[in-house]
């Protein structure tokens, strides 16, 4: 990431200094970076310089564009972090180092809104810079994934006396793998790029699996499983850890927090950190499921949920995972097939790739399921005693 320090005629910086003088951040913006590792919004660490001589100080924020045609209800979307982030907030410290290190804050305008619409239809928001952090994009190291499951799983404890129906629902249907593969193969019929012949086998095995992965689906819509407050994008970068002790210290990327299943969570979260590659590795004799990442990552998340988790629930974590994937390769394959406009990519056929990954991903949990079936179930039977 390249450092920007501010010079005259800059657009950005001067968009990124109206961002923060909006939001009533004192002093000067005096540089900026962007940060690329989102798929989605455009995200820049800025700093802002007040005060003078041994008074001056240097504070860090992370202001982000939010993407309007993925979420093209943002101010609902905004809504929903903002009754999440104060009801975290109010069982936190809130002075102090532990208060200011634990805290994902969203600044408000001076209309008390938490984002801000530029004159030419920009989404902007502004939030606290986590210092003493470190998150991981990827890694290998069975702690960090331990830490990273008990932090997603603090997350759902924070919120587990929080009244999910105050939520809304900002993409519909997010992680209704029935109707992501209905949508799919609706598609396919269509084939609007004439693509669909080159991902026949992918399209085929998909097919194969709707049923059993839309099983999760059909449980929610009849209220077999209680709808928890989820995250749905339980990657590891999406939680900072303290970089000395990799405690974790707050979960952020708040966007698609929704009314959900926790297997949703915990699905998600094995498919990116127990991958034994890349989410777009062209290679797929490197994909598979590194059952000792897996174990490592539930038993940090059930030593955080054992206690208000139900067993039916612990019963569909094997299943969230296999299903999360599934469904993440059929929206990777639709993006594709109807001309890449959801997901960034890097190159043209990206989508297809990791499409690819996603089933070869897939095909390696359902050779391995009863043995991820058994490690969630023996890890909740070790913490519950």
């Amino acid at each position: 990431m390249e450092i920007n320090h501010i010079s005259a005629g800059d657009p950005v910086a001067a968009r990124l200094q109206e961002i923060c003088t909006v939001f009533r951040i004192p002093g000067r913006l005096v540089e900026y970076e962007q940060i690329t590792c989102g798929h989605i919004n455009t995200t820049y660490k800025v700093v802002c310089e007040s005060g003078q001589g041994d008074d001056k100080a240097r504070i860090p924020y992370i202001a982000q564009r939010v993407n309007q045609y993925v979420f093209n209800e943002p101010v609902q979307m905004m809504r929903n972090i903002d009754l999440v982030t104060e009801h975290i907030m109010s069982k936190q410290p809130q002075s102090g180092r532990e208060g200011r290190r634990y805290r994902l804050h969203y600044h408000h305008t001076a209309e008390r809104r938490n984002y801000y619409v530029t004159p030419d239809n920009e989404f902007w928001r502004l939030t606290n810079y986590v210092d003493e952090s470190v998150g991981f994009s990827a890694t290998r190291n069975p702690k960090v994934l331990h830490m990273v499951g008990k932090a997603f799983g603090q997350f759902q404890a924070q919120l587990v006396d929080f009244d999910a129906s105050q939520l809304v629902e900002t993409i519909p249907n997010f992680h209704n793998t029935r109707k992501r593969l209905e949508t799919l193969f609706a598609h396919v019929e269509e084939d609007p790029c004439g693509r669909c012949g080159e991902v026949a086998e992918e399209i085929e095995f998909l097919y194969v699996q709707r049923d059993r992965c839309s099983e999760l689906s059909r449980s929610y819509e009849l209220g077999l499983l209680p709808p928890r407050v989820t995250h749905n994008d339980t990657k590891a970068n999406n939680v900072l850890l303290d970089k000395d002790t990799l405690e974790p210290l707050v979960v952020i990327d708040l966007d698609t927090v929704m009314p959900g299943l926790a297997a949703y969570d915990f699905g998600d979260a094995v498919r990116f950190a127990a991958n034994n590659a890349a989410e777009n590795e062209p290679d797929l004799s490197k994909v598979s499921l590194n059952l000792d990442l897996y174990r490592s990552f539930a038993e940090g998340y059930i030593q955080s949920t054992a206690n208000f988790l139900t067993k039916e629930e612990m019963a569909t974590m094997a299943s969230g995972a296999l299903t999360i994937t599934v469904e993440l390769a059929s929206r990777f394959l639709d993006d594709y097939i109807t001309g890449d406009r959801y997901f960034m990519i890097g190159y043209p056929t990206e989508n297809k790739v990791r499409a690819r990954s996603q089933i070869a991903l897939a095909k390696d949990m359902i050779q391995k399921f009863e043995e991820m079936d058994r490690i969630v179930r023996e890890t909740a039977l070790k913490v519950r005693g």
